[in-house]
């Protein structure tokens, strides 16, 4: 039988349960076990694909074409098991799940409730995550005493009663350190724990969020008005030098040993070798460099989370600090660019709508008339096509559909708008819920020989995750080419077009898909790494290596 280790916070919020979740797995993942994770989240939506950015932060895609939270993005940036349907699960899919299945007469005429239906499709999914793993972490969303939770609270007391010794409780708590006081409090942790023992779960294990480490009598109070050993009270602190030392951090205190213990699995010694290599790599850092990311969702900081971690770890081989300067995109519509002077690169990301959208266009007219390098992600090649075919080109009111469906030139449209009736491509744009309607999930690219990008990835063909709905117009394929930008990579069938570059500039690149999800701190991601290097090369006033020509 599998086990399960089950992750709650309380007193509030945005503690860090996906984090302290990753970093345990992390952890064991060293010694020698199969670990995967699953976020169960209490709202509503089906998923987070239609959620604002601003409110949830970033949409995080799995290869298989899952809209995640972003915890799953954490998962995968700690852990080498790759994320899929089956590791992010929201009330309203539950709920989705369970009608479906009264429709169609499964439950055989019962009153469907809350206990034991919704309860039961939780625990199945539950299962089914965890088939064939040594260690299935599963992190409980939102904090214990909401009302949204209690379904997913009670189906995994249930599976703890099922599993047994097979099965542990992990509490995420805060004990508050009060300045005027100067004395740490941990009554809101006796609170907490006291709500998650009502409803029937006792935790094995307390991590307590603090601004200070506790002392030995701290842990001791809170052990004995929690029923919790004091060896398993840990101190978490913020880490700080990088998140990528809370492993390290955990490990210190003896929290795998504490799990290896009571779930009686056989593992070997824990090898944390490459998390120390990069931290070390994170602190000791021999050059700097400042990038400029132009969106329009820059004000919330989890918005491009996946973003700015891969950005960070493009500078690591070359021990770089990277400087993110977050410009909306709205401040550079009027023309006005005083924000990106004494930048050494310029990003544009991902993004909807028009809002912002001419001020992404002006940034890339600048990154190119100035040389300075550029890498484009998804909505980042679109407008990159957009200001190549006007201001090279000179399609005069070039523009995405999107942006202005009366366009004379649709450079950037839907499917349905150019491919003919003879097409291949299936036309994914007709639903009319927007939660169905975009190219997602992990989707092959041959890339062209001789061409930058080939050079960066060191290989002829790869997988990279979408989410999109909008492509390259093919009826333009010609005019830009013949001006100047290569499409370097293409969809296996070479139907769709996935990267351009342009090889008189010293560095330019966009990409239809999104290369930050795939990137790790330990192994980094070619796209981010070829940029970082070469922004700097730009402050140093060097051609980047390995500029291809064509």
């Amino acid at each position: 039988m599998a086990s399960l280790i089950f992750v709650t916070g309380g007193v509030v919020s945005s503690l860090g349960k996906g984090l302290s979740s990753a970093s345990l797995a992390a952890i064991l993942e060293s010694r020698g076990l199969k670990v995967t994770l699953v976020k169960l989240d209490p709202y509503l939506n089906v998923d987070p694909g239609t959620m604002s950015p601003f409110q949830h932060g970033e949409v995080y895609v799995t290869g298989d074409g899952a809209e995640t939270d972003l915890d799953l993005g954490h998962y995968e940036r700690f852990v080498r098991t790759r994320m899929g349907q089956l590791n992010n699960c929201t009330t309203g899919r539950i709920y989705s799940n369970v009608i479906a299945k009264e429709r169609r007469g499964d439950y055989l005429g019962a009153t469907v409730q809350v206990i034991p239906h919704i309860t039961n499709e939780i625990q199945d999914w539950v299962r089914r995550a965890a088939e064939g793993y040594d260690v299935t972490m599963i992190e409980i969303g939102g904090t214990v005493g909401d009302i949204e939770s209690l379904p997913f609270l009670e189906a995994i007391r249930q599976l703890g009663v099922e599993y047994g010794r097979n099965a542990m409780f992990m509490h995420l708590t805060l004990v508050p350190f009060l300045r005027a006081a100067n004395e740490i409090k941990t009554k809101p942790t006796q609170h907490s724990v006291k709500e998650l023992r009502s409803i029937g779960i006792q935790p094995d294990v307390l991590l307590c969020r603090s601004e200070i480490e506790l002392s030995e009598s701290e842990r001791a109070k809170i052990a004995l008005f929690t029923n919790v050993p004091i060896k398993a009270v840990i101190s978490a602190l913020d880490a700080k030098n990088s998140i990528y030392d809370i492993p390290t951090m955990l490990y210190e205190q003896g929290l795998d040993d504490i799990v290896v213990e009571r779930l009686g699995l056989e593992a070997g010694p824990a090898n944390l070798d490459d998390w120390r290599e990069v931290v070390d790599r994170t602190i000791n850092t021999q050059h700097e460099v400042t990038v400029a990311m132009v969106g329009k969702y820059v004000e919330h900081s989890d918005a491009y989370k996946s973003l700015t971690e891969a950005v960070a770890h493009g500078g690591l081989r070359q021990r770089i600090k990277v400087n993110i300067k977050r410009i909306e995109s709205e401040e550079l519509s009027n023309g006005d660019l005083a924000p990106l002077e004494k930048v050494d690169a310029i990003l544009v990301p991902g993004g909807f709508g028009e809002r912002g959208f001419e001020g992404k266009v002006n940034a890339i007219r600048h990154a190119r008339e100035n040389g300075i390098p550029y890498l484009g992600i998804c909505y980042g090649l679109q407008a990159a096509v957009v200001e190549f075919a006007r201001n090279v080109c000179g399609l005069e009111g070039a523009n995405t559909t999107e942006v202005d469906p009366a366009t004379p030139h649709s450079v950037i449209g839907l499917i349905t708008e150019w491919l003919d009736a003879s097409g291949t491509v299936e036309e994914r744009s007709a639903e009319s819920e927007l939660g169905g309607t975009m190219r997602l999930g992990g989707q092959e690219c041959r890339l062209r020989e001789g061409s930058l990008v080939r050079e960066l990835y060191g290989r002829e063909t790869i997988v990279e995750r979408h989410r999109h709905r909008y492509e390259f117009n093919n009826r333009y394929r010609d005019i830009l080419q013949k001006n100047g930008m290569v499409l370097s990579g293409l969809s296996m069938d070479e139907t769709l077009v996935e990267i351009i570059e342009i090889p008189a500039h010293p560095w330019f690149l966009a990409c239809q898909f999104h290369p930050e999800f795939t990137s790790s701190p330990r192994d980094g991601h070619p796209l981010f790494t070829g940029f970082i290097e070469a922004a700097l090369c730009e402050r140093r006033g060097e051609l980047p290596v390995g500029v291809a020509s064509l």
